[in-house]
């Protein structure tokens, strides 16, 4: 199995965008970044908020998150086990990415059943407004 890129850190020639991409790179991380943006969750409401991943998918991506030092991982010693997620303080400072990058979808992002599709920006109301 390959390693993730946040793993490979060294190898990013000194370019910031990519070696900031590398943390949050994986197709669930910035949706699961997203969603504990609003407080602690525990595994479980974190599967009902993204029904699409896989049970194994997502306790990847948390480990990773986790790794990297973004999500912390709090583990109660009670029957049935209780684990919860949350940002740590470094994750908290992503808070103004990911809601930039909720913002950036919510205007040019469609999201369609037969797929998602990039809204050209001169149809927008803030373009025809501008002409």
């Amino acid at each position: 199995m390959s390693l993730p890129r946040a793993k490979l850190t060294k190898n990013f020639p000194g370019c910031p965008v990519e070696a900031a991409l590398s943390y949050v790179d994986g197709k669930w991380k910035g949706v699961i970044l997203f969603h504990l943006m609003d407080g602690t969750l525990r595994f479980n409401e974190l599967r009902r908020k993204l029904p699409a991943v896989t049970q194994r998918m997502l306790t990847k991506q948390l480990r990773e998150l986790e790794e990297s030092g973004l999500v912390s991982r709090t583990v109660y010693p009670v029957v049935p086990p209780r684990v919860e997620y949350a940002l740590t303080p470094l994750g908290e400072t992503l808070k103004p990415v990911i809601r930039a990058l909720a913002a950036w979808g919510d205007e040019y992002a469609l999201c369609r059943p037969e797929g998602h599709e990039l809204r050209d920006p001169s149809c927008t109301p803030a373009a025809a407004l501008q002409a």
